[in-house]
């Protein structure tokens, strides 16, 4: 398997805890784990296979650290990458827009060519909509530290079997 870039601010401690889960998983001789904050074109350049934790923030945001990352990305730098996306949100303080920064993510990357990869089932989260949300599946996996934290090493787990798997067959 080619190396994974695994992108997140390393700032959060939520999502620095669901990586070291991830890692663990992958072994860390098969990922380099990049801190969107200080991340460069080049930083992104190295990589062929993505796993970007993209958080949800306030009502439906981005956080700051992505905004400020994606102009970077050359439009033409993304066609034949592959994306796994995961973030968190709160199915019960925000069910109008919950995981939305996995669908504005995605689109990003599907509008410059690239693939999203490691959709997950909707079934088991209560909430009202998602930017996320595409028929019974989201863009990626959905998070909710908040209301079913007990659910995140199970859903972790069998979404990065997944992803790899899916890396896997798409780098032959």
């Amino acid at each position: 398997m080619k190396k994974i870039g695994i992108f997140y601010s390393f700032r959060s401690h939520k999502t620095k805890q669901q990586v070291k889960k991830m890692v663990k998983h992958l072994g860390e001789k098969n990922v380099e784990q990049v801190d969107v904050d200080e991340a460069t074109h080049k930083d992104f350049e190295k990589f062929d296979n993505y796993i970007f934790a993209v958080p949800t923030w306030f009502d439906g945001e981005l956080p700051n650290y992505w905004d400020e990352f994606l102009p970077t990305i050359d439009e033409d730098s993304l066609k034949g990458k592959i994306f796994a996306l995961f973030g968190g949100g709160d199915q019960k303080g925000y069910p109008e827009n919950f995981v939305d920064g996995l669908g504005i993510m995605a689109d990003f990357i599907e509008k410059r060519g690239g693939e999203v990869i490691g959709f997950t089932s909707v079934k088991g989260y209560q909430f009202e909509a998602s930017l996320a949300q595409r028929g019974d599946q989201f863009v990626g996996l959905a998070l909710d530290i908040e209301n079913q934290a007990a659910l995140t090493e199970e859903r972790i787990e069998k979404w990065i079997k997944e992803v790899e798997k899916a890396f896997n067959a798409k780098n032959k």
